[in-house]
């Protein structure tokens, strides 16, 4: 790990001004292109409800981590939740933990506006339920995924929860105006929506450091290897994974996914995995963990599988060049309009590409069983916990240097 200062956070104008590029006017298109008016009239709705709440309080006080550009990262004072509504529950978060783009974000050099409420993996106390939840009652320990979803709808159903159709696209904690105004992990009290539906309760013995990024990026890692690997293994015992990493050493993202993914690979039975980075403390790191490492540059066989953790222009070409003939490559997704693919190459030897994002709610009791059964243990990832009440300072910490994944504890 080096030294606080590593990745420099960009002031008001500079932030400000990426959010106008093409990129991020694109993302905010395909956001807003449903139920635009339902979600800027939930932010609005939030916003008159701070301002109400500090003129005339009438529920308690609570602390949430504010990011704001320039890498200001502060305590904001906010009220607490309300009582929850019949579907609903308020949680505690006991163990909250930083997501590869949570240094992205709050250095302020991606399409996420600052300021916005951090956050959004985390294990956590049920404080209260709705009057019609069922599933976890008051004390129970449970992980809030990171997506919000209904469980009602047609996709939900069919464990598409990444793209419920009952709230905006891509509605999430942590993400400010693009994921909704639902707040963010890093705080004292959540409220969770459709307790019933997203509520996963934490198994008995389960470390709530270890089981934090179930949240979100445990269950990226997942998707990744569970749906194509054992098939590969069954056909050639000997099938190869590669996890393609950063292409750059100035690369803003956290790199515990694609170590994750390299975990998983090895618990599903893999005898051959190779991590390629060009960032040196991530090679370290991978070797530690037992997994073959080396620079993107010292790539020179395909593999069946190849997986993108880097979500950058270059990379998935390299990942897709990378991938062997009837294999198949699967990315973690792109913040760029468009990115380059070598499609002659990929009709040639068969290449299937899986371009999109997690639904990590219905992967969430398959990865959680991993962990109760001893087969996968994130925690050597893990490079820092901290308490939660330091959380400016942690959190600070994490997005100038090269951390891996911080850990809040309550």
């Amino acid at each position: 790990m080096t030294a606080a200062g590593r990745h420099r956070p960009r002031g008001w104008v500079r932030h400000y001004a990426g959010l106008l590029g093409p990129d991020a006017g694109e993302g905010m298109r395909e956001v807003l292109g449903r139920d635009a008016r339902q979600r800027l009239g939930q932010a609005a709705s939030a916003s008159a409800a701070r301002a109400w709440q500090r003129r005339r309080p009438t529920r308690e006080r609570m602390r949430a981590l504010r990011a704001a550009p320039g890498g200001r990262l502060r305590w904001q004072e906010v009220p607490v939740p309300g009582p929850p509504v019949p579907d609903a529950a308020v949680v505690r978060p006991i163990a909250a933990s930083t997501c590869d783009i949570d240094r992205m974000i709050a250095l302020g050099s991606g399409q996420f506006a600052l300021p916005l409420h951090l956050g959004h993996e985390c294990v956590a106390e049920v404080l209260a339920v709705g009057e019609r939840v069922q599933s976890v009652a008051r004390g129970d320990r449970v992980v809030v995924p990171f997506q919000i979803s209904c469980g009602a709808c047609a996709p939900c159903r069919e464990g598409r929860t990444g793209s419920c159709a009952g709230v905006p696209p891509v509605s999430m904690y942590g993400m400010g105006l693009i994921g909704g105004a639902w707040g963010g992990a890093f705080a004292e009290q959540l409220c969770v929506p459709f307790a019933d539906a997203m509520l996963v309760p934490l198994p008995a013995g389960v470390d709530p450091v270890a089981a934090a990024s179930v949240a979100d990026n445990l269950c990226d890692a997942y998707r990744h290897i569970a749906p194509h690997l054992p098939a590969l293994l069954e056909r050639d015992p000997d099938s190869e994974v590669l996890v393609l990493a950063a292409g750059s050493q100035r690369l803003p993202f956290s790199p515990s996914a694609p170590l994750f993914t390299a975990l998983i690979a090895r618990a599903f039975g893999a005898r051959s995995v190779r991590l390629a980075d060009a960032r040196p403390h991530v090679r370290a790191r991978a070797e530690a963990l037992g997994v073959e490492a080396l620079h993107p540059r010292q790539l020179r066989r395909m593999a069946p599988v190849a997986l993108v953790a880097d979500i950058s222009v270059d990379n998935l070409r390299s990942a897709l060049l990378s991938t062997a003939a009837d294999g198949i490559c699967s990315s973690s997704g792109s913040f760029h309009r468009s990115v380059r693919i070598p499609a002659l190459r990929m009709y040639i030897r068969n290449v299937t590409l899986h371009f999109g994002r997690t639904h990590a709610r219905a992967l969430m009791p398959q990865v959680l069983e991993m962990l109760a059964a001893g087969t996968l243990d994130p925690r050597p990832i893990v490079t820092t916990v901290a308490s939660l009440q330091d959380a400016p300072a942690a959190i600070g910490q994490h997005v100038r240097s090269d951390d891996v994944k911080t850990v809040l504890v309550a």
